[in-house]
């Protein structure tokens, strides 16, 4: 019976903390929720301006080739609709910071000293990269990749052109037989069909970016190292060219800044792995917790690094 009753006791105490726990997550949730609905409602009062900086690539891009900046609304709705996705977007934005506030109050007891001092540099990085990603994306990227697109363009033969071809009869008839056959493409975008691509392409660098916070990360927390970064480099470089394959258009051009931006991203990532790994070894040595076959393993590492990459 005692047993019983000591095994009872240690559950309901176990029990105690974990209830005040998830009431202390539902409350950190309730207050973000809220953040973001003001956010939304801040962000769709003014989804007009919002909306017309997201057109400005490819306004400029249609101006610079003599034509006006119109998108069309394919369906009666569905100018509501990308008014509530421009909302959506910019309540999140609006409210991430006090949401990565609420985040870091609710994780930041649990964590020690020394923890709290590696973690919150890095939730700092996160949405200053990602931002970084979206206006590499916004400035270089988009305004390359729409005047790809609308190269794909051509001009018809005018009406009156086509009247008067008529008229030459036979006297023009083989050419006017050719301008007869060009059909004219103009570009008559989908207003959500445009906000999703330009979405698309913000998040995936905004996404893309955050490499080396994430590399770093890892190799503070021992998951990854920098020899086998190192190691790995080769394939690397595969899936970076594969990406740019994927997320830009076929142009050569913008394919191969993305790659050299991504891939700068990843050497960049080995270089601050190297200095976590570093800073860990002048700790653990000064509390002369380093052990010599600590240093034996991360030396086989990058011997089979380098023989990797030879």
């Amino acid at each position: 019976m005692a047993n019983e009753t000591e095994i009872e006791d240690e559950v309901e105490q176990s029990a105690a903390p974990l209830i005040e726990h998830l009431a202390e997550l539902r409350s950190r949730l309730i207050k973000s929720v809220i953040a973001f609905l003001i956010g939304m409602v801040i962000a769709f009062s003014f989804w007009n301006p919002i909306f017309n900086f997201l057109t400005q690539p490819i306004c400029d891009a249609l101006v610079a080739r003599g034509q006006e900046c119109n998108l069309i609304l394919i369906k009666l709705q569905e100018g509501f609709f990308v008014a509530i996705r421009i909302s959506l977007l910019g309540g999140f934005v609006l409210a991430f910071p006090y949401i990565a506030y609420q985040m870091w109050r609710f994780v930041a007891p649990g964590l020690y000293r020394n923890e709290k001092q590696a973690f919150l540099p890095f939730l700092i990085a996160s949405p200053i990269m990602f931002l970084l990603g979206a206006t590499f994306a916004f400035y270089v990227v988009i305004p390359m990749a729409f005047n790809f697109f609308l190269g794909f363009q051509q001009t018809g033969l005018m009406p009156q052109d086509a009247a008067e071809a008529v008229k030459e009869g036979a006297k023009v008839a083989k050419g006017a037989g050719d301008r007869l056959a060009e059909v004219g493409i103009t570009f008559q975008g989908s207003v959500m069909e445009y906000l999703n691509l330009t979405i698309k392409f913000i998040l995936a660098f905004g996404l893309t970016f955050q490499l080396p916070v994430l590399l770093t990360l890892m190799g503070k927390a021992g998951l990854v190292t920098s020899a086998g970064l190192a190691s790995v480099r080769k394939y690397a470089i595969v899936a970076i060219l594969t990406l740019a394959a994927i997320v830009t258009p076929p142009d050569v051009v913008t394919q191969v800044i993305l790659f050299s931006v991504v891939y700068g991203l990843y050497e960049i990532s080995i270089i601050l792995v190297r200095r976590a790994e570093k800073k860990r070894e002048a700790q653990l040595r000064a509390e002369g917790l380093w052990f010599e076959d600590d240093e034996d393993e991360d030396a086989g590492a990058a011997e089979t690094g380098d023989d990797d990459g030879k």
